[in-house]
């Protein structure tokens, strides 16, 4: 996680990466829909149909990896760090997790009622633990003990734990310096969920991230769109099955 961007040429705006890995931003922003549409139907499956709904549960176990590493390699690029775009993202992330989190809990099937935090958090996570690396890179040594803390103490406490953060670490590092001990270390991430998924559909994220970074597509951004989708979706579907079990359906979560 060193950064290069001293002595490369500017890149354009959507392609500014680190010289090994780039997508455009269209790219990256059919990524985050791509996982948005999934993790909806996965939640409108669990949610409101009692995973009943075929093939939907098993495809949403793809959303969580393509949103780590959208985000991965957002940070990963030269110049966020300089501009402050872990600070910002970090807020931005933890406000819409504290507003994702009462409908996250109302809708249930959490242990104790509460744990684990929703997938804000999780990013978040990794955004703390990415800035702490980046001030140890910058020379403050103590900060490696900050992201040791931040990576065990904050994986053990949201969804897809360790390997989700581990994903998001290794998906930096290999794209600001691509290298096989990141490039495993991403794989061996996705392999592990299988043990919290129940399934190996995780893996499936990475021919789709590969495909896309060959694509060149004219996909606008929408930069606040998905921190205030993620509460308001759960809300309204938390407000949905108010009338439905007011007509005597029963949710197993």
């Amino acid at each position: 996680m060193t950064h290069t961007s001293a002595h490369c040429a500017p890149a354009p705006a959507d392609q500014v990466a680190a010289p090994g890995v780039r997508f455009q931003t269209g790219a990256l922003e059919a990524l985050k829909w791509l996982a948005l549409l999934l993790m909806t139907g996965d939640h409108v499956n669990k949610y409101l149909f009692n995973e009943t709904l075929p093939y939907l549960f098993e495809a949403g176990r793809v959303a969580m990896p393509l949103f780590v590493m959208v985000l991965s390699y957002n940070l990963a690029r030269p110049t966020t760090w300089h501009k402050g775009g872990h600070r910002r993202t970090a807020w931005r992330l933890l406000g819409a997790g504290l507003l994702a989190t009462p409908p996250f809990i109302a809708l249930g099937g959490l242990w104790y009622g509460y744990y684990p935090l929703n997938i804000l958090f999780t990013l978040l996570v990794i955004t703390l633990t990415l800035a702490a690396c980046e001030r140890a890179l910058a020379g403050q040594r103590w900060a490696w003990f900050v992201a040791l803390m931040v990576f065990v103490l904050g994986g053990a406490l949201v969804e897809f734990w360790w390997p989700a953060v581990l994903l998001g670490l290794c998906t930096t590092w290999f794209v600001r310096r691509p290298n096989p001990i990141a490039a495993l270390g991403a794989v061996l991430s996705l392999a592990s969920l299988t043990y919290i998924n129940g399934n190996a559909w995780a893996m499936a994220a990475l021919p789709i991230v590969l495909l896309a970074r060959g694509l060149s597509l004219n996909v606008p951004r929408w930069r606040w769109l998905f921190y205030a989708y993620y509460p308001l979706h759960l809300a309204a579907l938390w407000l949905i099955r108010i009338p439905m079990a007011k007509v005597g359906y029963l949710f197993l979560i």
